[in-house]
């Protein structure tokens, strides 16, 4: 089965599809742009959906729900919102089929057309604060804390599976704040609480930055995001939170009267991440036998599978095992299917991701063990069963673990610091052994003038963009790679998905 995945070094947006689809994660849709999620993938969506919505409760968020349509004349408030948009929206014009004259099939009813067009959400900003305006009327009615969870279209020309389809799954926070500082507050917490879930649930390490103005969120004052490095070198935006200050406040007349009896403007914040995150999971952890899961999101965490084929002493030690391991809170499956070897079910399960694989036949119930396989090193050895249970549980949280620290590495490794853009292009052009046709040169710390002219001058000749300004950041007297003006401070580019 492995044979089936082109190897990274060979083609790795290849590589990416195949495991997309040999793994069982999503189909291309008839509908061109689109995808269809399967259970596997699906399946771990829940538990990022999951978790992530836990995070947000924790965090006062409590989940609503708002209209798939928008009014078209909506869209119109905000300026920058509708111009950042514009290109992506779906529309609908008319609001009934009917059949055709020469019974060819249905055709659109030419007297049903609406009186104003409905935009397909491609985010539900407009939607909501028209909402709030009817929500909000005293400081008693803030923080408005709200999260949905929904699908929205943004017609894409150049799609890839979870990375970017014109429909996809996500979240979307919206939240009203009495005052400045408590929604610029909001921001900071959601991605920080992006972060976390990035780094402690899919094991990938990511960096907390700001965007520039030319990158920030249509209608925001600021975007704050989380960055990860993928294998080939190549930036993924995985989750963004922004402070939108009062505009759409103003552009919904949505105000409050304060505690001093004054009528205010309240000030909002919105934050989101995507089915996106699955594509930024296969790409940081999996190789060329297959996807490789963190255990805290897999599916199906352990899998036992018997020697050479299912029998009645195996399947008893397999349940005994099996109700230990789910006291601990694992989830597992025994593999019963006896039409398939052992050697087939190995890599089928390999491909799919599953952490830990257990082994046992007669001769391991002789000595009282199996044969434990770890994903993600490979590396196998022999365990007693007396005591499996604890052995796995600290295992799935060691592969956990070794996940993390394996990409940070990584990551850490392919961060450059450059004076000039001669060093700059050097970069970009330098050629991997594991990824020689398709290495996207890592991230590249370069000082930058402040000016958009400059951002976009150096995103004509390389294809590389700031990615973030690093909230980390450390003041540092320098030179514009492109410009040679004046620079206090480093930022970090990449070519980006």
């Amino acid at each position: 089965m492995a044979k089936a995945i082109t190897n990274r070094s060979e083609n790795y947006s290849q590589w990416y599809l195949d495991i997309v689809k040999r793994a069982g994660l999503a189909d291309h849709s008839k509908v061109k742009g689109c995808m269809v999620i399967k259970p596997t993938g699906f399946a771990v969506w829940e538990n990022m959906r999951d978790q992530l919505d836990r995070m947000f409760k924790e965090t006062g968020h409590v989940n609503a729900y708002f209209p798939l349509f928008i009014p078209k004349s909506f869209l119109s408030r905000e300026a920058e919102h509708v111009e950042g948009f514009a290109k992506e929206c779906a529309v609908v014009t008319h609001h009934r089929l009917m059949n055709a004259p020469d019974g060819s099939g249905v055709v659109v009813d030419p007297e049903a057309k609406l009186e104003e067009e409905l935009i397909i959400r491609p985010t539900s900003e407009t939607i909501i604060w028209d909402t709030y305006k009817d929500w909000i009327n005293s400081y008693r009615d803030l923080p408005l804390l709200i999260n949905q969870w929904a699908n929205v279209v943004r017609w894409e020309m150049r799609t890839r599976m979870f990375l970017r389809t014109a429909e996809f799954l996500w979240q979307e926070g919206h939240t009203a704040h009495a005052t400045r500082q408590e929604a610029v507050e909001e921001t900071l917490r959601m991605q920080q609480v992006y972060a976390d879930f990035a780094e402690n649930y899919m094991a990938m390490p990511v960096i907390k930055g700001i965007k520039t103005a030319n990158e920030r969120f249509a209608g925001a004052d600021e975007t704050y995001t989380i960055e990860a490095l993928m294998q080939d070198g190549k930036a993924l935006q995985a989750g963004t939170s922004h402070f939108l200050g009062q505009n759409f406040a103003k552009a919904f007349n949505v105000k409050f009267l304060s505690e001093e009896n004054q009528e205010e403007y309240v000030w909002a914040t919105s934050w989101g991440v995507s089915t996106r995150l699955l594509g930024g999971l296969i790409m940081t952890h999996s190789d060329d036998d297959g996807l490789v899961l963190p255990p805290k999101l897999a599916p199906t965490q352990v899998v036992i599978v018997p020697i050479p084929k299912p029998a009645p002493e195996i399947a008893e030690v397999a349940d005994k095992i099996m109700a230990a391991l789910k006291d601990k809170g694992i989830t597992v499956k025994y593999d019963r299917d006896e039409k398939k070897r052992p050697g087939f079910k190995f890599a089928e399960h390999e491909l799919k991701g599953i952490p830990v694989r257990l082994g046992i036949g007669k001769r391991d119930l002789e000595k009282k063990q199996v044969e434990v396989a770890r994903r993600d090193t490979k590396e196998k050895n022999f365990v007693p069963i007396e005591g499996i249970a604890a052995y796995v549980e600290q295992l799935l949280e060691d592969i956990q673990n070794n996940l993390f620290n394996r990409a940070k590495q990584f990551r850490e490794d392919h961060i450059t610091k450059v004076d000039t853009f001669d060093e700059f292009k050097a970069v970009l052009k330098e050629k991997k052994e594991e990824h020689p046709e398709s290495w996207g040169g890592g991230f590249i710390s370069a000082h930058w003038d402040g000016t958009t002219e400059t951002e976009i001058k150096i995103k004509e000749l390389t294809k590389a963009t700031i990615r973030c300004i690093p909230l980390d950041n450390e003041a540092e007297e320098g030179q514009c790679v492109l410009t040679g003006k004046p620079s206090t401070q480093r930022v970090l580019f990449a070519k980006a998905y």
